[in-house]
């Protein structure tokens, strides 16, 4: 074990190091041991770390079980969910960048001989794969689960329903106590292929995670014994020297990017993944995501795009089963965290009855495996994210049309701007949108305003009868992974750089056309142009045009909004 006695070779140049060690609870054995580092994001933040001391517990037997000897660090995370409303939402996707930087902290203060990471939701499990591909250890991540539906196989999400209705008193306080209490009924990662669930499919399809991790029900007896066989596996890697870059091959992202296009993955995969593949000096084109979504089947019936809850996908197989159904599409032969291929991974599951093993809790729904993965065969549906371009995003914008109507994959209609995302929720509950209207939130991307997500916007508009079959809704921020409805955001440039969205006024024609991948300006104050003319009115208005002045800002946030790249690069710290 060549590289785990350089390690120990590298502890041993300084006596207090083992001193400090010793000084907890460690004895003269664990010194001599291959030293692990699993880090989590732990905390009371919200229903998906707060079950992770457990999984962290389990793992570090697994450890020691093989020998090693565990150290247990934590950065807790921040949730999409308690920052609605607010200026908190502006620091969310910072964070990613934050528990990246900090896992990188804990990893380079000694030299560890493999590392372990947990965590289930939005911004923390990029942020450990991008400290996972930064590091180049011997690494495993474990995914924290799902967490349990909730009544008639509801999610979280249905509070956006619940707060528009309390906003326009049309609701009972019983029913608003009933959402609270049952809206999520266990720990574990949102209901819905939100990004919490989309990243946790994410890390299993790169290759990063143990096979079947990925939303393993949070209560449920699998996803412990999972953490428990990542502590004995890490020391097979380590014995092996297979390190996370070994695993985080261009054909693994591609892998992941199939994967995605199949399960109606979140869009913001299309902000991590390029930000993951930075880390790895890799530029993942925007492209290559509408390429994939081109020519793969969404397969599965899974909310926000289709009707189930995430635990009834895991008990469909999970993404093994996604991956053995689009075996002809997938690269194999690329490494996992097993120490063997996607492939013999995949045989093996076969071999040992996993399939068949869980199948029975699906059954216990009254539901069949085809009702959540549907066989090729049977898919009419392909992809489910596009990226779209023309004069309004010249270097890309992101729609999610599997959430959207058939009838709202072509739209034209009037501009309708606001300058953040409260005044277009307030225009929004106050019942001053009308059907057609095309709503712009702008000055919400990375340099604007952090991007934020607009759920609670969409979750307006959508619950609007009056407007959510007609009005569709742009922004350079972002989108929760529970957005439905014909909602583009990452539009870039973005308008603090002085994009092409910085300059649409009130009335201006746009068109939205999913089909042919564009979005453009076709018109001024109702009536349309040619494009040499949009061009023309466009550089005018340029010329005029003066970024905004924003009060004064500081800290993490200030740096984050300073040094974000572009949101189709990964809106990663520069």
């Amino acid at each position: 074990m060549v590289y785990t006695q350089k390690c120990k070779h590298a502890r041993q140049i300084w006596s207090q190091h083992d001193a400090l060690q010793l000084g907890m609870d460690w004895d003269e054995e664990d010194l001599e041991k291959p030293q692990i580092l699993i880090d989590d994001v732990f905390g009371e933040s919200h229903p998906g770390s707060f079950h992770l001391s457990k999984l962290a517990k389990e793992t570090s037997i697994g450890v020691y079980e093989k020998g090693g000897r565990p150290a247990n660090f934590h950065v807790t995370d921040i949730c999409d969910g308690w920052a609605q409303g607010h200026d908190g939402m502006n620091y969310i996707l910072a964070s990613r960048e934050i528990i990246a930087d900090m896992v990188e902290l804990h990893a380079s203060c000694s030299p560890w001989d493999g590392l372990i990471l947990i965590s289930s939701c939005d911004k923390a499990v990029p942020a450990h794969l991008k400290a996972a591909a930064r590091l180049n250890l011997p690494t495993i991540f474990i995914p924290g689960g799902s967490m349990r539906p909730g009544p008639d196989m509801s999610t979280s999400v249905k509070g956006g329903e619940v707060s528009l209705r309390e906003e326009e008193n049309d609701i009972s306080k019983q029913e608003i106590m009933n959402y609270k209490l049952t809206g999520c009924p266990s720990c574990g990662s949102c209901q819905f292929m939100g990004t919490a669930s989309t990243m946790q499919c994410m890390a299993e399809a790169l290759g990063l995670a143990l096979p079947a991790a990925a939303l393993s029900p949070a209560t449920m007896r699998d996803i412990t014994a999972m953490s428990k066989l990542a502590g004995r596996q890490i020391m097979n890697l380590i014995e092996k020297n297979i390190r996370a870059r070994d695993i985080l091959t261009p054909e693994a992202f591609k892998n992941a990017i199939i994967v995605h296009a199949a399960i109606g993955g979140s869009t913001n995969a299309l902000i991590h993944l390029p930000a993951i593949a930075h880390e790895m000096g890799y530029k993942l084109n925007p492209a290559i995501f509408d390429e994939t979504n081109h020519k793969i089947p969404h397969i599965c019936n899974i909310a926000p795009s289709g009707k189930y809850p995430t635990e009834t996908l895991w008990f469909a197989g999970g993404i093994p089963m996604v991956q053995w159904v689009l075996r002809d599409y997938l690269d194999l032969n690329v490494m996992t965290v097993t120490g063997k291929t996607l492939g013999e991974n995949l045989g093996k599951l076969h071999k040992e009855g996993f399939f068949d093993r869980i199948y029975g809790y699906l059954r216990n729904y009254g539901l069949k495996r085809e009702d959540i993965i549907k066989p090729i065969n049977e898919t009419k549906t392909y992809g489910s994210v596009a990226v779209l371009k023309g004069n309004l995003a010249p270097e890309g914008a992101v729609i999610k049309y599997s959430a959207v109507s058939k009838d709202m994959m072509h739209h034209m209609g009037p501009a309708k701007v606001f300058d953040s995302e409260e005044d277009c929720h307030e225009a929004i509950v106050k019942g001053k949108i009308e059907p057609g209207m095309v709503l712009f939130i702008r000055y919400e991307g990375p340099r604007g305003s952090g991007m934020p997500e607009m759920l609670m916007t969409t979750e307006a508009m959508m619950c609007d009868p009056k407007i959510s079959g007609s009005t569709v809704l742009i922004t350079d921020g972002r989108y929760s992974g529970a957005t439905r409805g014909p909602c583009v955001g990452h539009v870039s440039p973005e308008a603090e750089v002085g994009g092409p969205i910085a300059l649409v006024q009130d009335n201006d024609l746009i068109e939205l056309d999913i089909d042919s991948r564009t979005l453009r300006i076709i018109g001024i104050k109702g009536k349309e142009c040619s494009a040499k003319e949009i061009d023309e009115i466009l550089l005018k208005r340029k010329a005029n045009w003066k970024p905004p002045k924003h009060h004064e800002r500081y800290g993490v946030f200030k740096r984050y909004t300073e040094h974000a790249a572009s949101a189709m690069s990964g809106a990663y710290m520069e």
